[in-house]
């Protein structure tokens, strides 16, 4: 596993020792033995190592969740265990009449986030016969997708929200109080939500897809897909942004009314997945509320929640969707909210024993699994769950992805770090990528390089894949 080395020893103590502590536990909790019978029902999963990503701890096994597997290769298992993720990734791939698809379960809203995941374990590893099943996965899964989900009248895939399986994440209607369940898609009506995160994921899914296909040579394929990701961006645009404000709306109802509600996960993933002209970036990072301890999954409180009560899809902090905010104001080089993002995790986590549980209060910090509709047909009290797989990656991607700005391609990986002054110099040893294994220091602070050097010499903030040894990278920031 890497060292991270922080030569200030305050933050040393804080964001080191977090990461050290992230890295334990992704080996030793979340390391888990994949039962062939439930996890290989492609019959991909290679043996050894015969393991897999597991989602966590609190819930029942077996836990063959796309979004979990998914989220947990994309954020880190494809590049600190590559074999891990591969399995991870094909331990919710079921073989379907034309081929193989990701399973077809009941929240089939989020399904496309596995062909993102699916396009970063190629490019941090360079396999060929993955890169060769993932694409049959990746256009069975979108092609039924399509003929199910997608609403031609709007241009917009419909579906829930990505992270809000619960109703709390919801104003009412579609909530009902008449229905006796959390489960979303158990309120009439929601099966029809055109969600911001959901569409973005869609763009970021049919981009993936063309990279693929280009890789694999179907230039034609890959030219159509990005077609429709080019629509889909516009249609995105023309119902959910908001100019008043400059930001992005929550959610289109069919009958054409928005709720303009803020979106954790769906303003990220507009910024990561490129849904956003880079005009518009900084406006939806400004313009991003922040509860004090973190960007919240939705905002504000819908008027059946309160700060005293606050629904467990609403107005909470999720390691996970406050992870990918933190990427994309690192990406966008936003060095203030990064560093934000990144010790405010840091302090959750820290304050709940470095447990990595999966919701936050989003005033006090505590770890609370917040309010929502259940079975008793009121609103009822949720355990926040502990040793959660995605909060554990999420810290582990904004170090990675976010502070060293590790960008993979095909053929190389670029670095475009994102260091916080404050925080000093900062050095990342013992990275395997590929065939190399690589010492990257950072110093000075901000997100442009001034100078790059790689084994001492002058160089690009680029390693080409194909290299091979022990190599030294130096860099230094500027604003």
């Amino acid at each position: 596993m890497p060292v991270l080395t922080f030569a200030d020893l305050i933050t040393r103590r804080s964001l080191g020792t977090l990461y050290t502590a992230a890295l334990t536990a992704l080996a030793d909790t979340h390391t888990v033995h994949a039962d062939p019978a439930v996890y290989d029902r492609a019959g991909l999963l290679a043996h050894p190592p015969g393991t897999i990503v597991g989602a966590g701890g609190g819930y029942p096994a077996p836990q063959r969740w796309t979004r979990d597997a998914a989220v947990n290769a994309w954020s880190a298992g494809s590049l600190l265990a590559p074999a891990v993720g591969r399995n991870t990734l094909f331990s919710v791939v079921d073989r379907g009449p034309h081929g193989p698809v990701v399973q077809q379960d009941d929240q089939w809203w989020d399904q496309v986030v596995w062909i993102l995941a699916a396009r970063h374990h190629y490019r941090v590893t360079g396999d060929r016969d993955f890169l060769a099943e993932a694409h049959r996965t990746g256009a069975n899964t979108l092609a039924v997708r399509r003929g199910s989900d997608f609403d031609t009248d709007a241009g917009l895939f419909r579906g829930p929200g990505f992270m809000n399986d619960g109703i709390s994440g919801y104003p009412s209607p579609p909530a009902s109080p008449d229905v006796r369940s959390s489960f979303i898609l158990d309120h009439p009506g929601t099966e029809r939500l055109m969600c911001l995160s959901t569409n973005c994921l869609y763009v970021g899914a049919q981009s993936a897809l063309a990279d693929m296909a280009d890789s694999l040579g179907d230039t034609e394929q890959a030219a159509s897909l990005r077609a429709d990701a080019a629509r889909l961006r516009k249609a995105i645009d023309r119902h959910l942004w908001r100019e008043e404000t400059g930001t992005y709306a929550y959610l289109r109802h069919e009958d054409g009314t928005v709720d303009t509600s803020q979106e954790g996960a769906g303003l990220a993933l507009a910024l990561l997945c490129e849904v956003a002209a880079p005009a518009r970036a900084g406006l939806i990072l400004d313009h991003t509320h922040w509860q004090p301890h973190g960007v919240v999954d939705v905002w504000p409180h819908f008027p059946r929640f309160d700060d005293a009560r606050p629904g467990r899809h609403n107005v909470m902090v999720w390691p996970v969707v406050h992870g990918l905010f933190g990427n994309a104001a690192a990406a966008a080089g936003r060095t203030d909210l990064f560093a934000r993002s990144v010790e405010r995790l840091a302090g959750l986590v820290a304050g709940s024993g470095m447990g990595f549980y999966e919701v936050y209060d989003s005033v006090g910090g505590e770890v609370d699994g917040g309010w929502q509709e259940g079975g008793s047909g009121r609103i009822e009290h949720f355990v926040s769950q502990p040793d959660q797989a995605w909060s554990v990656t999420a810290y582990l991607r904004l170090i990675h992805e976010g502070l060293f700005g590790l960008t993979f391609t095909e053929d190389a990986v670029r670095l475009r770090p994102c260091l916080p002054e404050h925080w000093g110099p900062v050095a990342l040893r013992g990275l395997r990528y590929r065939d190399m294994t690589l010492d990257i220091a950072l110093s000075g602070g901000g997100s442009r390089v001034r100078s790059c050097t790689v084994d001492g010499r002058p160089a690009e903030p680029v390693m080409r894949a194909d290299g091979t040894g022990h190599h030294t990278v130096d860099l230094v920031l500027g604003v």
